[in-house]
């Protein structure tokens, strides 16, 4: 792990210290929720690894690690829709990020050209569980930004 995290120590240490000692999983990754600065809505849910959160907290600017892709992902660097970090959180035992950002281009964060990734609910109809659209509205069109 780079430096600038502390190693993990003690239960006190981690909950009620100064030092940021993040928890990395098997993997050497760490989940990271994304919420506008502003008005709070969640925007996306993504993967850390130690690269990305220094990066990320550096830079101030959102950066993951994409796991179907094996490299790190700077947000926004095809589609234009950047997120600038306003505020860098971590949960009580430290294995979990927040990041609070403003978006910046469009103000799209997903990659379906839509706000935030959580466009859909969970319902019942039938018996089933169904999806049902809360926001379609879309900032871009994905095809022209990623192609097909």
């Amino acid at each position: 792990m780079p430096a600038l995290f502390a190693p993990r120590g003690s239960h006190e240490d981690i909950e009620e210290g100064a030092a940021f000692a993040p928890k990395f999983d098997s993997a050497g990754l760490i989940p990271a929720i994304v919420t506008d600065a502003a008005s709070g809505e969640v925007l996306m849910f993504a993967w850390m690894n130690a690269e990305a959160l220094e990066r990320t907290i550096k830079d101030g600017v959102a950066t993951f690690f994409s796991r179907s892709r094996g490299k790190l992902w700077k947000k926004g660097e095809t589609s234009g829709e950047v997120l600038k970090v306003d505020e860098c959180r971590t949960d009580c035992d430290q294995d979990v990020i927040w990041l609070k950002v403003t978006p910046q281009g469009r103000g799209a964060a997903c990659h379906t050209g839509r706000r935030s990734c959580f466009y859909r609910i969970v319902t019942q109809e039938n018996g089933r569980f169904i999806l049902e659209p809360r926001d379609t509205g879309r900032l871009f069109d994905p095809e022209d930004v990623y192609g097909k």
